[in-house]
């Protein structure tokens, strides 16, 4: 393990901890060269799907892209990073579970959108309007007024699934 600081290589293991759902061991690490210390994460590595973009190209699922986009829409709202990592931590359990060697990058943008519907409106309107690409602000206004219908109960129908 390289240190963030010096860069070096060697360094010794302090502390090893269990994380709350025991499938992450927080290691505390401290570095011979520079006698800073730092912290780790160890987890089991699962195989997850290919990643099918909109073009055809498929990549490999990357959980840092799904925590920076729910990061920038709860930019600045009552959202801790520990929600933002519960709510990484579901969306990539539930593409484990479907067990697929292929998912298209749609569906993991609706499981997004779906967790965000959840944890804070704004970020999930944030997110809405770049994920979905409104063309312009009556689609926006759209979105903002279904909202705002769920949350009064006046809607009349079954709330709306934050799918298209």
């Amino acid at each position: 393990m390289k240190c963030p600081f010096c860069r070096d290589l060697e360094n010794r293991v302090i502390d090893s901890r269990l994380g709350k759902d025991g499938d992450v061991i927080r290691r505390r690490r401290e570095c011979i060269q520079c006698k800073r210390r730092f912290t780790t994460y160890e987890r089991v590595e699962e195989m997850l799907p290919m990643v099918v973009k909109k073009d055809g190209r498929r990549e490999l699922f990357d959980r840092q892209k799904i925590i920076s986009g729910l990061k920038k829409a709860c930019e600045k709202r009552p959202i801790s990073i520990a929600a933002i990592e519960e709510t990484a931590d579901r969306i990539e359990q539930a593409l484990q579970e479907r067990g697929e060697k292929e998912v298209p990058s749609s569906a993991i943008g609706e499981a997004v959108m779906r967790e965000l519907h959840t944890l804070d409106k704004v970020a999930y309107v944030r997110f809405a309007s770049v994920y979905r690409s409104f063309k312009d602000v009556g689609e926006f206004m759209r979105e903002l007024e279904e909202l705002i219908e769920e949350r009064r109960g006046t809607s009349g129908r079954k709330a709306r699934r934050p799918s298209r």
